[in-house]
């Protein structure tokens, strides 16, 4: 893949989407293995820079990097010169004159790993910012989706929950729509944008939205840090009407409906308890998958490629 960043999934050519998820499949394999590393990445170093408290994403990133050989660093935002005013654009300039050959970057303003990434030779991987995108979730969820169905095109995809502040839902729903698979959207009606992406239904009510007959039910996180108005009634009245109750996993596995969520999940929110032992539940795989995905979205960008834009 002959480009410096990944910091969205819209700009990724079909070509692009299928060699990354192909070649995450013998990193996969790895997983098997009594030696679980390769020096894909040896001598190369990567840096964790994570303005956003994480731990599946940042682990995940972490386990990934170390597989391929590669060096880890932490930036300890919390200790470090961030929290005496210094601008993220001079933290880069700091991390440049280091000489790092990937940054890994999760932060609550949109568009702030681009502008890393137009600063520094580095490789930037976004590994989520603010309400905008999420892309190595939404490719990981691509490829946990492609092993249940190898043959994507026509299989239907419900994404239920918080859409409006989701990262999540834009990245997976445009990787998924790009391999051919339909994607609706589920959720009260005011976290639900009206203004939909082409092609993407948009139900309000769970009845419709199960007659619709999705083979995949996706739930989102509520994510009450993102959200500073109340956006609906009570907890207890989200799960009730939006989330998978111990009646509603009956009707799923009924069905055999597979389910997904990113975690980590709220117990009792989006899901019921039960839910977590049901047998077409691929919440475990999502992490598993995860580290392979991000190993193979490392090993394929070429730090150092492309022209750093003038301060």
């Amino acid at each position: 893949m002959a480009r410096k960043d990944l910091l969205e999934l819209a700009s990724l050519s079909r070509e692009e989407i299928d060699r990354i998820l192909d070649e995450a499949v013998p990193f996969k394999e790895l997983f098997t293995r009594s030696v679980k590393k390769v020096p894909a990445l040896k001598g190369k170093s990567v840096l964790m820079l994570f303005y956003e408290p994480s731990t599946r994403t940042h682990s995940s990133f972490e386990v990934a990097a170390k597989r391929l050989s590669a060096d880890v660093t932490n930036f300890d935002v919390p200790h470090s010169s961030v929290v005496k005013g210094e601008s993220v654009r001079e933290t880069v300039e700091t991390l440049q004159a280091m000489r790092t050959d990937y940054i890994v970057v999760r932060h609550s303003r949109s568009g702030l790993p681009g502008m890393i990434a137009r600063h520094t030779r580095a490789s930037v991987v976004n590994a989520g910012d603010g309400a905008h995108a999420h892309p190595t979730q939404g490719l990981l969820d691509a490829f946990t989706v492609k092993e249940v169905f190898p043959e994507m095109a026509g299989r239907r995809v419900l994404i239920v929950g918080d859409i409006l502040h989701s990262r999540v839902a834009r990245s997976t729903s445009t990787v998924l729509r790009r391999l051919g698979v339909e994607v609706a959207y589920l959720g009260p009606g005011s976290l639900v944008p009206k203004a939909t992406p082409e092609g993407v239904r948009r139900f309000t009510d769970y009845g419709e939205a199960m007659a619709w007959g999705p083979d995949v039910v996706y739930l989102l996180r509520v994510q009450m840090e993102r959200q500073d108005v109340q956006f609906f009634p009570s907890l207890r009245e989200y799960h009730r009407v939006y989330g998978v109750t111990c009646e509603r996993l009956k009707e799923l596995a009924d069905k055999g409906i597979w389910l997904m969520h990113p975690g980590p999940v709220n117990r009792g929110v989006e899901l019921c308890d039960e839910a977590m032992d049901y047998e077409r539940s691929l919440i475990n795989r999502q992490v598993e998958n995860g580290i392979a995905v991000r190993m193979s979205v490392l090993y394929s960008l070429k730090p150092g490629s492309g022209a750093l834009e003038a301060p």
